[in-house]
């Protein structure tokens, strides 16, 4: 038998479709299975001081395009809390919760391949990032909207940047993935794109930006925030980490900005696009994908099948194990950035 009582979480940083994927395992569980549910508030947190909010179907009434997460998230990290593993059995034991659907990125599904693991905690996983970088999975929902977000304001940018004849530092998410700046420079048009697979040299961003000019254009230099020069480290806003390990990062593009207007006399101006990429309504496309995922996961709840991940995988949903898919990043394929480059400069 499957689980009567199910937990639903949602960690790390929010993103556009969590909702939808909160709907649709609640839909499906209660009209088809009969099940109850719970939300945990805040990530990790909720299970782990008990923090729970009623969750049933006029709950997730009117929440398929809603931004954000009506559950709250945190980058709690429970085996950093003093008996942290102790105080969410507890708390499931006293909510009478069967089960958990962990809905995150790579930090809160290895909470959750850990639990379930290690310490037997029966957990599904959805895979949630805008960076796109969880292996396993071909895409996770929030990219395309984060993409889509990105590609507009690099759009506008163009016609600013044309207007006065500056260069355009837009700078875009993606810690250890370039798969937005990937995807948004090359749907924006941008002159260059650099991301932190690939170092970049400074000389060569500044040639490229001076052969733009050349053909009388303004150049837009798309760059992800944890992009690093050759000669140099990663710019962090300041030193502070979360409870993953995690330092914030942004400010290159502040400094590219800098370096390029002192190296070439032209002037440059940076755009942080920052949380904007992370709020508002889910595209179709992750509305579509989020609620795909919620469905497959109430399934594999039904099935018992825990310690695994739905991922999508052409157009078909599988599922994997957690640990498989947290084990490594997914980063951009140095040939593929390579493709892009002949629209550099």
């Amino acid at each position: 038998m499957g689980a009567k009582k199910i937990g639903v979480l949602t960690g790390g940083g929010d993103c556009p479709g969590l909702n939808a994927v909160i709907r649709a395992a609640v839909r499906k569980g209660v009209q088809e299975y009969d099940y109850d549910f719970i939300g945990f508030r805040d990530g990790w947190r909720g299970p782990l001081e008990g923090d729970t909010v009623p969750l049933d179907i006029p709950a997730v009434r009117g929440i398929l395009p809603r931004g954000g997460t009506i559950l709250g998230s945190s980058r709690t990290n429970p085996f950093k809390a003093e008996n942290g593993v102790r105080r969410i059995k507890e708390n499931l034991a006293k909510y009478e919760v069967d089960s958990l659907i962990a809905i995150g990125g790579e930090d809160t599904l290895g909470v959750a391949a850990r639990l379930t693991d290690e310490y037997g905690v029966p957990v599904v996983g959805v895979p949630k990032t805008i960076d796109n970088d969880l292996s396993a999975t071909d895409y996770t929902f929030g990219f395309d909207t984060a993409v889509g977000i990105a590609t507009e304001a690099i759009d506008r940018l163009h016609t600013t940047a044309e207007s006065h004849m500056r260069v355009l530092v837009v700078e875009v998410m993606g810690r250890h993935a370039g798969w937005i700046a990937l995807h948004s420079g090359l749907a924006g048009g941008a002159n260059v794109i650099l991301i932190p697979e690939q170092r970049f040299d400074v000389d060569q961003v500044c040639a490229w930006v001076t052969s733009r000019f050349k053909a009388s254009y303004a150049p837009i230099v798309v760059v992800a925030e944890g992009a690093m020069p050759k000669d140099g480290e990663m710019v962090l806003k300041d030193g502070t980490q979360d409870s993953f390990g995690h330092v914030r990062l942004s400010g290159v593009g502040e400094w590219l900005a800098k370096e390029i207007e002192g190296r070439t006399g032209k002037e440059a101006r940076t755009t942080v696009l920052g949380h904007v990429q992370r709020g508002g309504t889910p595209s179709a496309f992750d509305r579509w994908l989020a609620t795909r995922f919620g469905l497959h996961a109430i399934e594999a709840v039904r099935d018992g099948d825990f310690g695994k991940m739905v991922a999508l995988r052409g157009t078909d949903v599988v599922r994997v194990p957690i640990a498989e898919a947290t084990a490594r990043l997914k980063t951009v394929d140095p040939a593929l950035y390579e493709e892009v480059g002949v629209f550099f400069g």
